[in-house]
């Protein structure tokens, strides 16, 4: 909406233009009247609709032409001053006053016009009869209106009514010749139904209209109001009402009755709630709102946005099968001025057997949307009305910005649930393979995927102690002359190799020592394709010696030629490392014949945890008096035990170590 209102009049002299703005400011008719009034401006607060309004006079005996078409410019909205008892002025308005104003402005932004008919109280009949046939033919002619100066009859009301064409144009919306609503409202208006339609029947019922209503104007419909305007849809088309509930035919009927009863505010405020602007576009301050991204932060979505993109999710999945078809897919991008997501995205997140994003995959594609380009997201989010649905300011409050990398390595602790792997490797080490194996496809599925649809991005959960956390895999192309700042922020290097080249891993090491050893960014080598024999790599040293020799973990086997699905344990150790990169993890198996497997999986088990709690329910709520927990010898007595099994565990721990 506009911030302010620039009202010009124009016509012939003598016709009243100087007198009508006088008797508005001054609520009285002038003695006086100069050749012009100076230019007023009116406050906000003075007027209805909120907005400061300038009135601009013109005097054809002290400005020039020159001037003239200058205001014109400027105008917002220009007002037509004719005399109801001089003929001439009334034949004026289409020889000369249309014809110059059409001249002097440009096409493709409609000023809009008011006639205004003044000296109604010298006469006692209307001008009506002859201005009509005009603004049937002139659709910029917003309306007309009669008024004196005189006896202050309609001043008022003719500013209001200029003020209201600037700030609630009909010109959009409707269309005369048609008696019907332009496209492009339709359109707008058939977005704002579907986004209200919560349950996706294609039906308004009473709870989403009174949510509609609130939403809007701030207040609740009464049950009778709500009745009265189903009646009214009711009366007038026959498919307008169906179950009790507002069909998108009888929404669209709505409006229109609205426009044509002058009553087109009410669709402006619709769709400016909507995020519409003047040209019933998506205003760019509504999909795009500030957000602070400090260097070395990403970008998350928080609990609020995952819940109203599961809503949605629910509300297109009809067949409930936890997966969206494509029909389904694009019912719910309908409300997208295009479709965002394009075939790389089935090779990007999880699909079902039938190909199809799952649930889970739906998910982590939003994760990744926020994490590579948190801008587009804002935009989608817009388009799905998260603000509006979820109550919230603008889409930028469903958005995490978390703090710097580097005070998470201070504190060795994070609050991130989205960590990046970088996957370097030579050509033909299996790095596509390697992201396609986290999405659960073997060797024998990847086959069908097309090179023209190949993702380079790979994104899904894994969970790191009992924490559901997102893994992000991105391949990096093996170019060492075009590695951008993008290829080497992250928080885990993933390095593959071929066990069956024996010129692999030297392209691995090469990344490493370039990039990443003087780095902190923890590394990790995987020996891909561990399911052929292994060939003695030709470089100065093993895989195994490198690790070593540079504090590295152990090269971890993998393979994707399985008949199930591979096995997801690479992409755990991939996500826990990622989360503390500070800690030294001395194992990094999951083989459970280990000695430290073995502990691990005690001191984990049910059994144990079971023996734990129920040790301590039986020594302190039944055995432990208050007399004992006042005396200093008790205290004493637990400290000296609690000391003596702490000393013995890690004995025996550095005992475990050693023997493995």
């Amino acid at each position: 909406m506009r911030k302010d209102v620039r009202i010009l009049l124009v016509g012939e002299p003598k016709v009243g233009k100087t007198s009508l703005i006088m008797s508005l400011v001054s609520e009285e008719f002038p003695s006086v009247v100069p050749y012009r009034a100076e230019e007023i401006t009116i406050p906000a607060d003075v007027t209805p609709e909120r907005v400061p309004t300038h009135i601009v006079d013109y005097s054809e005996a002290e400005q020039t032409d020159e001037q003239l078409f200058q205001e014109i410019t400027k105008a917002n909205v220009i007002c037509i001053v004719y005399s109801v008892n001089n003929k001439t002025s009334i034949e004026k308005v289409t020889s000369h006053w249309i014809p110059l104003i059409t001249e002097n402005t440009d096409k493709d932004s409609r000023v809009p016009l008011i006639l205004v008919g003044n000296k109604s109280d010298l006469v006692e009949h209307s001008s009506m009869d002859t201005i009509l046939p005009i603004m049937n033919r002139h659709s910029e002619i917003e309306t007309c209106v009669e008024c004196s100066a005189k006896n202050l009859k309609n001043i008022s009301e003719l500013f209001y009514y200029a003020q209201k064409a600037v700030l609630h144009p009909t010109g959009p919306l409707y269309c005369p010749e048609r008696k019907d609503m332009k496209p492009l409202c339709v359109k707008a208006l058939t977005r704002i139904f579907k986004v209200s339609d919560l349950d996706n029947d294609g039906i308004l019922n009473d709870h989403e209209l009174n949510f509609f209503q609130r939403t809007c104007f701030n207040a609740p419909l009464e049950s009778q109001a709500l009745e009265d305007v189903k009646n009214v849809v009711r009366k007038n088309m026959s498919d307008g009402v169906c179950d009790n509930g507002l069909t998108l035919k009888g929404f669209l009927f709505l409006h229109t009755l609205f426009i044509q009863r002058g009553r087109h505010e009410t669709t402006w405020t619709v769709l400016r709630r909507f995020g519409y602007d003047d040209d019933l576009e998506l205003n760019q301050d509504y999909l795009f709102p500030p957000l602070k991204l400090p260097a070395d932060s990403t970008t998350e979505l928080n609990h609020n946005a995952y819940l109203f993109l599961q809503s949605v999710f629910d509300k297109h999945d009809k067949d409930r099968d936890c997966a969206l078809s494509p029909e389904e897919t694009r019912d719910l991008f309908d409300v997208f001025p295009y479709m965002p997501w394009g075939p790389d995205v089935f090779n990007t997140v999880c699909t079902n057997d039938q190909g199809w994003i799952t649930y889970q995959g739906y998910l982590s594609q939003w994760t990744l949307t926020t994490y590579l380009d948190v801008q587009r997201c804002l935009e989608y989010l817009g388009y799905l009305g998260y603000s509006i649905i979820a109550e919230q300011e603008s889409q930028a409050s469903g958005i995490t910005v978390t703090r710097a990398k580097k005070i998470d390595l201070q504190k060795k602790q994070t609050q991130r649930s989205v960590f990046r792997c970088n996957v370097f490797g030579d050509v033909g080490s299996g790095k596509s393979g390697f992201l396609q194996a986290f999405l659960g496809r073997n060797l024998m599925r990847q086959k069908a995927i097309s090179e023209e649809h190949r993702s380079y991005y790979a994104i899904s959960t894994t969970y790191v102690y009992g924490q559901e956390k997102y893994l992000l895999l991105h391949e990096v192309l093996p170019d060492f002359d075009y590695l951008s700042d993008g290829d080497l922020a992250c928080d885990i290097v993933g390095l593959v190799y071929d066990v069956g080249n024996p010129y692999s891993f030297e392209y691995c090491a090469k990344v490493f020592k370039q990039y990443f050893m003087d780095s902190k960014i923890p590394c990790m080598m995987i020996a891909a394709k561990s399911d052929q024999p292994e060939i003695k790599q030709m470089y100065g040293c093993s895989p195994l010696e490198f690790c070593r020799k540079h504090k590295m973990p152990p090269p971890q086997s993998f393979t994707c030629n399985t008949a199930a699905a591979p096995s997801r344990d690479i992409f755990t150790k991939l996500t826990t490392v990622a989360m503390y990169p500070h800690a030294r993890l001395r194992c990094m198996c999951t083989c459970n014949r280990c000695t430290f497997c073995l502990c691990q999986n005690f001191l984990n088990s049910e059994l144990l945890q079971t023996v734990r709690a129920k040790l301590y329910a039986v020594v302190l709520r039944r055995h432990v008096s208050q007399a004992d927990l006042k005396s200093s010898t008790f205290w004493l007595r637990a400290s000296v035990g609690a000391s003596v099994c702490a000393v013995l565990g890690f004995a025996m721990y550095r005992v475990l170590l050693r023997s493995r």
